[in-house]
């Protein structure tokens, strides 16, 4: 027989496994890290209960326009990132339940070697499905991977584990990843696509490192093709990636600028208030009030409608509309300033006595 018995009774494979290793630190560390970010977040703005998409991009969520930037370490760090306290205690439980099963099986740098190549390849996915159309974080792509990996792990082992820990074990895991990826296609919101890619990943990865109860050893060739398989799916979904709406890069520097100007516009507007007072004070000449609309008002709506002009004008950006109206907002700001200043220093030329 291999099965492993102590006196008459077969060790659980719970026993069987601690005898492998007595603490998982790995799965704490995980969760301590997304809970640990998590909380910076909250300091840094993020909402407790829900965090908009501007937070969790800054944070380095996947979003297409932005990890086809440049910016594909968006893949790795969008896993530790949870868009509110529910969804981050849903997947630290299961990363809890699942992680310290996992981390036994296949020891601890196998398992976290799984966890982050499921992550990876769930966040691809996802960035394939959706990329141009939704902002995508959090571990369940990673998470789903280890649940890949222990039912791979079970399966094998299956003769080696007593049938009614089999049964719950591998029927409880194969239930819950089925009826999540269903929920997945009812639910709005949650990233199924990363489900499924970390659940794939995790299974092959899971077949390439595979350990065993037993002395039997996974063969070669099926470790070989577990991961060539993966590696080929990796180059073709990297082959059919949409290309992205926008440049993320236009877009921060639309922001950037539009912010700027705003700012600006302020400044701008109170120098037109101090110079509105001066006025009806009546002690200024029509030409000094001229000259420093011309200074306060008018050079600078000048300079910013030649520096909003000169920014990216793609209709598909987000803040395409906001530039146009601000670009409309100057031009007639300072069309009107013009003719403010030409008609204050006509009033001064028509004020002047004339010689004798």
């Amino acid at each position: 027989m291999n099965q492993e018995l102590k006196g008459d009774v077969l060790l659980s494979i719970y026993d069987r496994l601690a005898q492998r290793s007595q603490s998982t630190p790995v799965t704490y560390i995980l969760i301590a890290l997304n809970v640990l970010i998590f909380v910076a977040m909250l300091v840094g703005g993020a909402g407790f209960w829900h965090s908009p998409n501007d937070v969790q991009l800054r944070w380095g969520a996947n979003f297409g326009p932005a990890t086809q930037d440049g910016e594909w370490w968006r893949l790795g760090t969008a896993m530790f990132l949870h868009f509110g306290v529910m969804h981050l205690l849903l997947n630290s439980l299961s990363l809890w339940d699942a992680g310290q099963l996992v981390e036994r099986m296949y020891g601890r740098w196998r398992f976290v070697t799984i966890y982050l190549i499921a992550g990876l390849c769930g966040n691809l996915l996802s960035l394939v499905i959706q990329g141009n159309n939704a902002v995508s974080g959090g571990a369940s792509g990673a998470i789903f991977g280890i649940y890949g990996a222990a039912l791979i792990f079970l399966w094998r082992e299956r003769a080696a584990i007593a049938p009614h820990e089999f049964r719950w074990l591998f029927g409880g895991g194969s239930v819950f990843a089925v009826i999540t990826i269903i929920l997945g296609f009812v639910i709005p919101g949650i990233d199924n696509a990363a489900h499924i890619g970390g659940f794939i990943a995790g299974s092959l990865m899971s077949i390439g490192l595979a350990q065993s109860l037993t002395a039997r050893v996974m063969p070669l060739q099926y470790r070989g093709m577990a991961m060539a398989g993966l590696v080929l799916a990796c180059l073709v979904l990297s082959n059919n990636i949409p290309k992205p709406k926008y440049r993320w890069s236009d877009e921060l520097l639309l922001r950037s600028e539009i912010s700027a100007f705003l700012y600006e516009n302020q400044a701008i507007n109170r120098s037109w208030l101090e110079i509105v007072h001066e006025s009806k004070q009546g002690n200024q000449s029509f030409d000094a009030l001229a000259s420093k609309i011309d200074f306060s008002i008018l050079q600078p709506y000048q300079a910013h409608l030649e520096k909003l002009s000169k920014l990216p004008h793609d209709p598909a950006l987000p803040s395409a509309q906001q530039l146009e109206g601000l670009l409309q907002y100057t031009e007639t700001r300072k069309k009107e300033s013009e003719a403010l200043v030409q008609g204050l220093r006509q009033q001064q030329r028509r004020a002047k006595p004339s010689s004798p």
